[in-house]
């Protein structure tokens, strides 16, 4: 087994997967190390397709790849038996009791009953659930569906761990036990967790790095601080009476601008940045509530990349599936 402090999790070389005409990953390369990584993508991009390969469920066109030191092309069954996958999607048995759905995911596969059953309660107790082990699934609520399908990814104890969405839907409350849950994982379990997720706080609150995907390539694999620090610098001011006219009187004065209603973050030029900004305000004739130096964030990361990149992405909504759009 390989040192996973030191070694990659996850290596490609050269990976492609054609669906006839279609080029659906192009040349992808990339280690995924050891830790906490994001995978992001707009819809299409090709995050399903590299997952499908890097687990032996599709062949790839050419390249190759290797996942914890097996070759995905001869070794999938390996591989797989290795990895616990939480999916978007609801998969569950609503008749079953929890620790009944949990034992049968491990049962298929390949533990034996009595492992299953342990290893069941176990995990169950290990993303809250310890008390509703024997309610129905029918009667759960999406916070404790989330947290049977997370136990159902964990019973064979995987050294890598892929969630889908793993807050899709969830409040606030079970949302962060969910993330705690996943970073606990890492930290003291001393597993690998691939997370893709629409929501970006969440993969900053969970993730050290990403790999973000785009139209079948990889065009960013670096850690999420590294890409935070290199975000120009903004101010950002609270506007009241009249966020339009400051708009218009920033803009007129050259200043590099994002309005967000009352609010307007302004790159920062020079050293009178601030003067400049004060000038408009009372050219403007409205009152700046506040005024303080704006930190980036992942989303900020992820839209400048998407722009840069001449994609439409407007906002992390836009990475939503068809399934997210009703609701959860």
């Amino acid at each position: 087994m390989l040192d996973e402090d030191t070694n990659p999790v996850i290596t490609t070389k050269a990976l492609r997967k054609m669906y006839g005409p279609h080029l659906a990953l192009d040349d992808v390369t990339f280690e995924i190390p050891h830790g906490a990584i994001g995978i992001l993508g707009p819809n299409g991009a090709g995050k399903s397709t590299l997952f499908k390969c890097l687990l032996g469920l599709i062949g790839t066109t050419s390249g190759e790849g290797t996942v914890l030191g097996y070759d995905i092309r001869a070794q999938a069954d390996l591989i797989r038996s290795k990895i616990g996958y939480m999916p978007e999607y609801n998969a569950l048995d609503p008749g079953l009791f929890a620790v009944d759905q949990v034992r049968y995911a491990g049962e298929l596969l390949g533990m034996n009953s009595s492992t299953a059953t342990q290893r069941a309660h176990e995990v169950l107790e290990y993303v809250g659930l310890k008390d509703q082990r024997y309610r129905q699934i029918e009667t759960f609520s999406t916070g404790m569906l989330q947290a049977t399908k997370l136990a159902c990814a964990l019973v064979h104890d995987p050294e890598i761990l892929i969630c889908d969405e793993p807050t899709n839907g969830l409040d606030q409350r079970a949302r962060k036990f969910m993330l705690q849950t996943l970073r606990r994982t890492v930290e003291e379990g001393n597993r690998t967790v691939l997370m893709s997720s629409h929501v970006m706080d969440d993969v900053q609150e969970v993730c050290d790095r990403i790999v973000l995907i785009h139209k079948g390539r990889i065009v960013v694999q670096r850690s999420i601080d590294d890409l935070v620090s290199q975000v120009e610098r903004e101010i950002e001011i609270m506007v009241w009476g009249g966020a339009s006219k400051m708009e218009q009187e920033l803009a007129s004065r050259g200043l590099s601008l994002r309005r967000l209603g009352r609010v307007i973050r302004i790159k920062v030029e020079d050293d009178i940045t601030i003067q400049k900004v004060l000038e408009a305000a009372v050219s403007a004739d409205v009152q700046v509530r506040q005024m303080r130096e704006y930190e980036p964030d992942l989303e900020d990361v992820f839209l400048l990349i998407m722009d840069k990149l001449g994609s439409q992405i407007k906002g992390t909504s836009d990475l939503m599936t068809p399934e997210h759009t009703g609701g959860a």
